[in-house]
């Protein structure tokens, strides 16, 4: 998908632009937007508003062809709601169904001429990514794997936006590329099965990555992490054929002397639960396991596109969770990296046993916060369901600003986040009779004790845990990977910067 940007004035005017198909907005109460009035010479628009054939509804569309007045072979009207408050939802399916109707289209090109200064505490730029975003979630394609490929689609291929090319639309056009680039990525490795998205297939793509975007990039082995004492991470290992890999990306486009900004990503890449095994039912997307390291990866994509000027690091714990006559029993117990006993009661609650030790070996880049991100527990969709990333920090002056920092990101990115509590409290409930640490808590706020776990690792630098069980991946009918939430962290560094 290409786009462009194109402003339509008095010289250059809508009606005389050459194009497949123009998108104009109407709305409930009868009235046209500006291109849409500047489209509506013989009053064919005014006509098909007044006869009911399209009601201005946000998301309803009607295709117009031969339209007087119009240079372009279409015209497609999009119902946008309320003209005196276009709100972001309105807008958002205005869009998807102007990609919707793009998609069966007999052209290669099309403008998008909707009001993009309308929409309610939103502006131009946030237009710009949500159009850019959507467009490439229209034609992602999930057959990748299929002997034979879906047919593709012809439709619209190039789009143009219509809106005033000031230097931030364009840099909002370039970074809304770049992170859509960035969640195709994510999304792509999800899909994967997970005879293929192994642990070394993940590695080979953070070395791909790190050889398009000059990335530096390390690849620890088995050996090596037994060196670092890794016991926690390596338990999860045993049962497993596949070969761990402990992943290090670094992106340095800060001052050398600026601490960086760490992420990191769980990476099980398939989680049968370990001897405490899951159910049949619905585990083949536990190779969904690694989103919290697809995202990883999917986020350098965006700021190697970018460029971003700041350092950042990501760091991805990789593995299988399987049983086998090595596997880790329940009631056994590790040594984590930083000393901590912890005592293993269920090997399904395998995340924190590889984060925390990923956590710890963080504390050598001395960073300015610390942020990871896993598909950690069933609980936080309980809590928080499908629309909320779960968002755990300290209650400190570091950690609100932090967690203020992410929130605000995720409200301007349209991928939010709901922050839950972490309190001394609830470590009371990961207390072991036989380890310095339980590994799941007694029953109630499940998704919070795991937060809590993590937190006794990260205690020598700004922290934050962003639990994406409940938006990493879609199930039933539209099961897919989302890409989330690489839009978030894309935004965040983007404001760090």
């Amino acid at each position: 998908m290409d786009f462009s940007i194109k402003a339509f004035d008095t010289k250059n005017t809508i009606t005389s632009a050459k194009t497949g198909c123009i998108a104009v907005a109407v709305f409930e109460n009868k009235k046209l937007s500006a291109a849409a009035k500047a489209l509506d010479q013989g009053g064919d628009i005014t006509a098909a508003l007044k006869s009911g054939d399209i009601t201005g509804k946000a998301g309803s569309t009607l295709l117009l062809r031969g339209m007087s007045g119009s240079g372009a072979a279409r015209v497609l009207l999009v119902g946008l709601g309320n003209d005196e408050t276009v709100s972001e939802k309105s807008f958002t399916s205005a869009v998807n169904a102007t990609l919707k109707a793009f998609a069966s289209l007999g052209a290669a090109d099309a403008i998008i001429a909707l009001p993009m200064t309308d929409v309610k505490e939103r502006d131009v730029s946030w237009a710009v990514r949500t159009i850019v975003c959507a467009a490439h979630e229209s034609v992602f394609r999930t057959d990748g794997q299929k002997s034979k490929k879906d047919p593709a689609p012809a439709g619209v291929r190039k789009i143009t936006l219509a809106t005033d090319a000031t230097a931030a639309v364009k840099t909002a056009l370039a970074q809304a590329i770049a992170i859509a680039n960035g969640m195709d990525l994510t999304k792509e490795l999800g899909n994967l099965s997970a005879n293929v998205c192994t642990p070394t297939y993940l590695a080979d793509t953070a070395r791909k990555l790190a050889k398009d975007y000059k990335f530096d990039v390390e690849v620890l082995d088995r050996k090596q992490l037994q060196a670092l004492k890794m016991g926690s991470f390596l338990s999860v290992t045993n049962g497993s054929e596949e070969a761990p890999k402990f992943i290090v990306l670094k992106h340095m486009g800060g001052k050398a002397k600026d601490a960086p900004v760490v992420l990191v990503g769980k990476g099980i890449t398939f989680d049968t639960g370990g001897i405490s095994i899951k159910a049949g039912p619905g585990m083949d997307e536990m190779k969904y396991d690694m989103c919290g390291a697809a995202s990883v990866l999917g986020t350098f994509r965006a700021i190697g596109e970018m460029g971003l000027k700041l350092n950042v690091i990501g760091v991805i714990a990789a593995c299988e969770n399987m049983p086998s006559g090595r596997a880790t029993k329940p009631g056994d117990i590790v040594t984590s990296m930083n000393g901590l006993t912890i005592e293993v009661l269920n090997t399904d609650a395998e995340g924190r046993l590889v984060l925390c030790d990923a956590l710890t070996y963080c504390e050598r880049f001395n960073p300015a916060a610390v942020i990871d991100i896993a598909t950690l527990t069933g609980a936080c969709v309980v809590a928080l369901g499908h629309h909320n990333t779960g968002l755990f920090t300290r209650s400190d002056e570091a950690h609100e600003q932090l967690a203020g920092e992410l929130l605000a990101a995720g409200k301007a990115a349209s991928d939010t986040a709901w922050r839950l509590p972490i309190e001394e409290a609830y470590n009371e409930q990961l207390k072991s009779n036989f380890a310095d640490l339980a590994n799941i808590g007694t029953p109630g706020g499940a998704s919070v004790t795991a937060a809590c776990f993590l937190e006794n690792f990260t205690r020598k630098y700004t922290w934050a845990h962003l639990d994406i069980a409940g938006t990493a991946w879609k199930s039933g009918g539209a099961k897919g990977a989302t890409g989330r939430p690489v839009p978030l962290l894309s935004t965040f560094l983007i404001n760090r910067v």
